[in-house]
């Protein structure tokens, strides 16, 4: 979430240029290449099977536990339809030591309001929800991003902000910001973000990484691994699998 060295923004008055094709996160600057075995492709194809009831399970109040997932409830959940109308997923990358998921959520339980996030992502996969479903923490930065750099931002400039966008944090990208999300995160993110999608009715198009809808830090491309994953995943909450999105 640091907007370290952040990338210059456009004149607020000024139009998003033409839109570019959608393309995949540019490679980490002074980063060693990821092992064939740590792709994105060999994530996909071992993505976990989801349960036959899953669908019932992600709606469900209290603390719904999915198989191959660990979740620590710092407030249990209520009812979808009480939530708040969340209508995307930005996937955040904080710098954060291996470790420190636990201590930030519960600061966020504290202080529900306050910059950070709804969900947290250790190192080890498990992850921390900290705020009730009906609670706004402050993220994002305004949607302000409309240069067309990673997707066609005249549909997120100043759109997909904190009020109807849930945020979900990855730890561990310290001291090294340009580090990957660990196995265990993208194994882990491959079934939640399957849960947030059934629990709100969120479809794949509507994940985004942090930089495709803010103006970041220079340095790497937050969340843009990890969003695309999601997107290539194709999962499609019930309510609209009747179209032919469902992919399980």
């Amino acid at each position: 979430m640091s907007s370290a060295r952040a990338e210059p923004t456009r004149a607020a008055g000024s139009r998003p240029s033409a839109p570019a094709q959608f393309a995949l996160p540019r490679p980490r600057p002074h980063s060693e290449p990821v092992p064939q075995a740590e792709s994105g492709a060999d994530d996909l194809a071992h993505a976990a099977e989801l349960p036959e009831n899953f669908r019932t399970l992600a709606r469900e109040p209290g603390e719904p536990q999915i198989p191959g997932l660990t979740i620590v409830y710092l407030h249990p959940l209520g009812l979808p339809a009480d939530a708040v109308k969340w209508r995307n997923i930005i996937v955040h990358q904080t710098e954060g030591p291996a470790g420190s998921a636990r201590s930030m959520a519960l600061g966020q339980a504290k202080n529900p309001t306050k910059r950070g996030v709804t969900v947290w992502v250790e190192t080890d996969g498990t992850v921390y929800w900290s705020t009730a479903e009906n609670v706004i923490p402050t993220h994002g930065d305004g949607a302000n991003r409309n240069d067309n750099k990673y997707i066609d931002n005249s549909k997120t400039y100043r759109s997909v902000i904190k009020t109807n966008s849930i945020g979900v944090e990855f730890v561990g990208n310290y001291p090294d910001v340009a580090k990957p999300a660990t196995r265990e995160q993208r194994e882990a993110w491959l079934i939640l973000v399957r849960f947030l999608q059934e629990r709100y009715d969120i479809p794949a198009e509507n994940i985004y990484a942090h930089n495709w809808i803010d103006f970041k830090d220079r340095r790497y491309c937050e969340g843009c691994e990890l969003a695309t994953l999601a997107r290539k995943l194709g999962y499609a909450p019930a309510r609209r699998a009747s179209s032919g999105e469902q992919r399980m």
